[in-house]
């Protein structure tokens, strides 16, 4: 794992990445997916990454859930390591696809985290996740009676079960065709602005990073880094009318301009 960090955390800062580096080892090949990546994020905000296919912005969030060790540097979740953030259930995680069990029912996939932490009694936290994700009166369907959005609805109220600080989203709507996507987007808004999570998101839609976000990280090609910070002005709570936006139109144009 890396070393702590031997500089004090300020403490209005939830989350810390300093100098964070990843080397994989496969036999005698390595990989050099991140090169000290440093950044760091206060409570309640949303953060989303971006960059080029395989630069590591998955590998971020990998660290962050303590499901891999970094090679180098210090990370810090509410002071503390990644491993003792999971140990207290701090995180929560959604994934690329939703990967959700095909004989539970939905009630039964969200009660799946409370379950394995041996906590009772949590069909009603479940219920209300599931009325706050819209999803009210689908409790005892199958995942392959759902869209693809209503599963990744599912995934998100699984993530939220246990009422992790922190949610780590990798790229959620990235299988969804493009109005789906959209209407996911404003329904995330509205969980994060209902539930004041801390959120980092990784997305390689430039539209959609800037719609959700308070702040933009652009990384660089492998081995990746933090090239730029681009600040989300806009005003929230943000609707679809925020696209024909100016300053959504010149920050997507900035962004892109960065990756090119």
């Amino acid at each position: 794992m890396p070393e702590e960090s031997k500089l004090p955390v300020p403490p209005n800062i939830f989350m810390d990445l300093q100098n964070v580096s990843m080397t994989f080892q496969s036999g005698r090949r390595h990989t050099e997916a991140l090169r000290e990546v440093t950044f760091s994020m206060r409570e309640g905000e949303f953060v989303t990454l971006i960059g080029p296919s395989g630069c590591g912005k998955t590998t971020i969030l990998r660290i962050l859930a303590n499901l891999v060790a970094a090679t180098s540097g210090s990370v810090t979740v509410l002071g503390g390591s990644p491993a003792e953030a999971r140990r207290k259930r701090l995180i929560g995680f959604a994934f690329q696809e939703a990967a959700l069990l095909d004989w539970r029912t939905v009630l039964d996939n969200v009660l799946l985290p409370l379950e394995v932490l041996g906590r009772k009694n949590g069909e009603r936290t479940a219920r209300e996740l599931l009325s706050l994700v819209g999803l009210e009166g689908f409790e005892g369907h199958f995942p392959d009676e759902l869209s693809g959005g209503m599963q990744q609805r599912v995934s998100i109220a699984r993530a939220l079960s246990f009422d992790p600080r922190l949610l780590l989203m990798d790229e959620p709507f990235g299988s969804l065709d493009m109005i789906t996507r959209e209407r996911m987007g404003q329904e995330l808004l509205r969980i994060w602005q209902k539930t004041e999570k801390t959120v980092l998101f990784v997305t390689h839609s430039i539209q959609e990073a800037v719609m959700l976000s308070d702040r933009v990280l652009v990384m660089s090609p492998r081995p990746a880094t933090i090239l730029a910070e681009v600040k989300v002005a806009l005003p929230r709570p943000r609707g679809p009318e925020v696209r024909e936006h100016g300053e959504f139109l010149r920050l997507t144009t900035k962004l892109r301009e960065m990756l090119v």
